[in-house]
């Protein structure tokens, strides 16, 4: 019983701290800002917002798909409710501490499907792998198809473009030279290291190795589609970002993307990222607020609901494990 206690005060302490956050910036914002922001809300067409949830669950489907080609591949016959389930709970997870949903999610799997964890959070790395490549591919052709007005800005904020490129060098520098050592050095600790990492390291092969690789290639590039279709859909929620051009899009998706990735699931940071780039295109600060408040609570409000099902949904279809 206390187990359990333990579990719910684990999910639910940071969503309370959470809306307290909430809360405090909402408190920030100036009667008039709230005011418009209020407006937007009232006259959006929500029926846009439901099709743009009904896509997240598409993107969540894949991504439960996806996984049984790495599992299938190291061996493992796992139950595609399972995989659903851990992945919604992975995402609900994640609203609490960034990132620490992959753990749950490997812990689950270890647990109601017997895969052992290493190997399970291996693919897990190497979906991230992947993910972080295609994402790339957005950075890069939202970068330049509006490179101009991206350097306008560095330097409206004081910032160097030449000094950044200095940086994402060294960058690329040192992960490479950290690459070398970690394949041809035989110091006597990276090669322990290296043996107890063993199952991590063959979870991440298995994209390279599998047998389904396309079809697993093909499911990455199909979720990342899904988290674009279900923000450009959003788009026509509001009258003011109906009629912005798909560039724009992508561009509120790659800073949007960013914010959730570099904090427990947006939180605050989402609405603030997506009206900094919308106000680059001329609309309002107020606007851009409403709509990145309108998109991550309604995006949240779904990681929950899924991800609490799914947790209640576990032990029910396992019960006879």
């Amino acid at each position: 019983m206390k187990k359990q206690i333990g579990k719910w005060l684990a999910i639910f302490i940071p969503l309370l701290i959470g809306i307290g956050i909430i809360y405090y910036q909402y408190t920030t914002l100036k009667p008039h800002e709230i005011d418009n922001i209020k407006q937007s809300l009232q006259k959006a067409d929500y029926s846009y917002i439901l099709l743009s949830l009904a896509i997240a669950c598409v993107g969540y489907w894949s991504r439960a798909y996806r996984w049984k080609f790495a599992l299938n591949h190291m061996g493992y016959q796992t139950h595609f409710h399972n995989n659903f389930f851990t992945v919604s709970v992975s995402y609900l997870v994640n609203l609490t501490v960034p990132r620490s949903g992959e753990i749950s999610r490997a812990a689950l799997l270890k647990k109601y499907e017997d895969v052992p964890f290493d190997k399970a959070f291996g693919t897990i790395v190497a979906e991230r792998m992947v993910d972080l490549a295609i994402f790339f591919l957005f950075v890069c052709l939202g970068f330049i198809s509006q490179f101009d007005k991206i350097y306008q800005f560095l330097l409206s904020r004081n910032v160097s473009l030449q000094v950044m490129i200095y940086y994402g060098i060294a960058a690329v520098i040192l992960g490479l030279i950290f690459l070398l050592i970690w394949i041809y050095a035989e110091w006597p600790v990276l090669v322990k290291l290296k043996k107890k990492l063993s199952g991590l390291t063959e979870g991440m092969a298995t994209i390279f190795r599998m047998k389904h690789k396309w079809k697993y290639l093909f499911h990455s590039f199909f979720i990342w589609m899904s988290y674009l279709s279900m923000f450009y859909v959003a788009v026509f929620a509001l009258p003011e970002t109906a009629t912005i051009s798909f560039d724009i899009v992508i561009m509120g998706f790659i800073f949007g993307s960013l914010a959730v990735g570099f904090s427990n699931g947006g939180l605050g940071a989402y609405p603030f990222s997506i009206a900094l780039i919308f106000s680059l295109y001329g609309i309002s600060n107020d606007v851009g607020t409403a709509f990145g408040w309108l998109v991550w609570t309604s995006q949240t409000i779904l990681t929950i609901v899924l991800g609490l099902i799914s947790y209640v949904l576990l032990p029910v279809f396992n019960s006879k494990k």
